[in-house]
């Protein structure tokens, strides 16, 4: 009653600006809390407290949503409303990026499709999905002259240039075999995502970070697992160059031969799945 009786003797401009002000202390207030439910939620579970949450839902066009029925079988696997939610953020991830075709590449819907659900596949249980790090994607026709080490190149991730550089023949070679354990879309995407970790500070990108780490110390203090990997072959021996190209070309393996990876490492397996939040059928 005396709050009422105290405004009474403000102007109808203290009060607006009253107003808003506990506006937006309420709504400081209410993040803050949401906060720090969700670190709570993320320190038991190890995953986001959500993942998709729109207010609108982009579409594919007839013909781009053919290509991911024809051509990505993650896609054919997931459930009707995973469908919609990954459709939508293919097509976001397309609006966002610069799609440049070099040495007389034509950029056409597929490609656009078919290397962004690449990237879409393995943030599909981030919340924040774009890979910031990335703002245009470069597609030659055939292997390139990469300036990087004066070598050709069947793809690189150029974190200074912000540019996912691909093969368009050597990506499409990746997809042809499922079960190979070599892809060039994941493998340079994998790149990214981690470099893109460690950079953001976004709840996905924090959990991924801590995780690695978690998988670092766990290889490095387990040698019996760290000579076991070795003596495998199960991962290409261009994993153990060091630690990026180890976590990309395990992710080729973890997206490839799911069952087989779990099989034979369990512990490494699953902090992988922890680290990509990779709650799908399969996996």
């Amino acid at each position: 009653m005396q709050v009422f009786m105290i405004l009474e003797n403000y102007s109808f401009e203290s009060k607006v600006i009253l107003g808003i002000f506990f506006a937006i202390l309420l709504y400081m207030m209410i993040h803050f809390l949401v906060k720090m439910i969700e670190m709570a939620y993320v320190l038991k579970y190890r995953k986001p407290f959500y993942t998709h949450l729109y207010f609108t839902l982009k579409k594919l066009n007839k013909n781009q949503k053919s290509f991911l029925e024809n051509h990505f079988v993650f896609y054919k696997k997931l459930t009707r409303k995973q469908k919609k939610h990954f459709e939508h953020r293919v097509a976001s991830f397309i609006n966002d990026k610069d799609f440049i075709g070099r040495d007389g590449v034509v950029v056409t819907d597929k490609m656009k499709v078919l290397i962004s659900a690449t990237g879409i596949m393995l943030t599909f249980g981030f919340r924040d999905f774009y890979i910031g790090l990335i703002s245009k994607i470069v597609i030659y026709p055939t292997r390139f002259f990469s300036k990087i080490n004066n070598e050709y190149h069947k793809g690189e991730f150029n974190p200074k240039l912000k540019a996912l550089v691909l093969s368009w023949e050597d990506f499409k070679l990746g997809y042809e075999d499922s079960h190979d354990n070599v892809n060039l879309g994941i493998h340079e995407f994998a790149h990214a995502i981690h470099l893109n970790s460690i950079k953001e500070r976004d709840v996905s990108s924090t959990i991924f970070s801590d995780l690695f780490q978690e998988l670092t110390d766990l290889l490095s203090q387990k040698e019996s697992l760290r000579l076991k990997l070795l003596d495998s072959e199960y991962f290409r021996a261009y994993g153990y160059t060091n630690q990026f190209e180890f976590f990309a070309v395990i992710v080729e393996n973890f997206i490839e031969t799911p069952d087989e990876f779990r099989s034979q490492f369990p512990e490494v397996y699953y902090k992988v799945k922890q680290m990509l939040n990779f709650n799908f059928l399969g996996y």
